[in-house]
């Protein structure tokens, strides 16, 4: 097992990444009180609900579950409601904890009912997908969709402890595992060159499931994520770099209707946009973004999406939390490994850039 701390000032939390770790031994030290709801879906369920339940019952816990639909197009208004009709109902108090057991959805979802019942409780992320497990557990954020934009309703809830296990990724659907793989590239690009050649070094095995290099690209990833967050928690600044693609993919996503695409898809080709748009503004050159598409197609990733009128896609994109007095930013590469966020680019560019990843038909 390897550990590394999220430190924000005078707080700090663990994130454990390894194989068949022992949730009541790991888990003890970061659950306060003695009630504790564990919100997972109805995928997740059968697969290992049992055995958090075992271990959080082993500590002396009183355990309440809520078991919401898998999928993002429940992530909303309503679905956030079961939690706290869950939490309620049980009689819980302001010193209990909220366990999610699940991917991003289920994580953004339950940090949100946590930050928001009776003002704020505790809150533990156990991600089960490689997505969650490099992204969405680490760092605080959380939220639900709206019919205009994807996470427009949320709060900053920064987690006790987070608990990557790769032995759950051997359940994982490959369009999940390559999902995740889109965010673990996103390190690479914005930050990392040498994570870029590792990757492209060992994409195969990582397709394949190989535990230790999985645990690797978590490990690295979450580092990433981890230093960026300390610096800057609440998105002031550098944080945004973490959108990489994320501005096109939300658009994508948006479109074509919460889930259709997964988050990940939608984030690689948004990734081909930038790093399109970034070439035409004589950032990045043609081989660079012919490497970027390669090693997203390695990871069994869709680099262009189906046609989107213009209009509609810049409409979705206007709604991005990146928009700042009325001015749309975007997070561009000046090179493999550097990325800036900026609001200086040729909007004619980045049109063309839309319009050259998508589908003729």
């Amino acid at each position: 097992m390897q550990t590394l701390f999220v430190e924000l000032g005078e707080r700090r939390y663990p994130i454990f990444i390894g194989s068949d770790l022992n949730p009541a031994e790991l888990l003890a030290p970061y659950i306060k009180g003695k009630q504790v709801m564990i919100v997972t879906n109805d995928t997740v369920k059968p697969l290992y609900l049992n055995h958090y339940l075992d271990a959080v019952q082993s500590l002396g816990k009183s355990v309440a579950t809520c078991v919401l639909p898998d999928g993002e197009k429940y992530k909303n208004i309503q679905h956030l409601n079961l939690i706290f009709d869950a939490l309620l109902e049980a009689g819980f108090n302001r010193d209990c904890t909220v366990l999610a057991l699940g991917g991003g959805v289920i994580g953004d979802m339950a940090g949100f009912a946590s930050a928001c019942f009776q003002r704020g409780v505790y809150f533990i992320q156990i991600p089960t997908t490689l997505l969650s497990q490099v992204d969405s557990s680490v760092g605080g954020k959380t939220g639900i969709n709206h019919p205009l934009g994807k996470n427009m309703i949320g709060a900053f809830k920064q987690p006790e402890v987070v608990m990557a296990d790769m032995s759950q990724l051997k359940t994982l659907p490959e369009r999940e595992l390559s999902a995740g793989l889109a965010e673990v590239i996103k390190y690479a690009f914005l930050g990392d060159v040498e994570f870029l050649h590792w990757l492209e070094q060992n994409m195969d095995g990582l397709v394949a499931r190989d535990p230790l290099l999985l645990a690797e690209a978590v490990y690295r990833s979450c580092a990433h994520k981890a230093r960026i967050v300390a610096n800057d928690e609440k998105e002031q600044g550098e944080r945004a770099l973490l959108n990489l693609g994320h501005t096109f993919g939300h658009a994508i996503e948006s479109y074509m209707g919460y889930g259709v695409w997964l988050h990940g898809e939608a984030v690689a080709t948004g990734m081909v946009m930038a790093a399109d748009l970034s070439h035409r503004m004589g950032w990045i050159s043609a081989e660079d973004l012919e490497r970027t598409k390669k090693i997203l197609q390695r990871a069994h990733l869709p680099v262009a999406c189906p046609k989107i009128p213009i209009d509609e896609f810049l409409a979705y994109m206007s709604h991005d939390k990146k928009v700042l007095n009325g001015q749309l930013r975007l997070v561009l590469l000046k090179k493999l490994g550097q990325a800036i966020i900026t609001k200086d680019f040729d909007i004619e560019l980045m049109k063309q850039a839309i319009l050259a990843n998508q589908l003729s038909a």
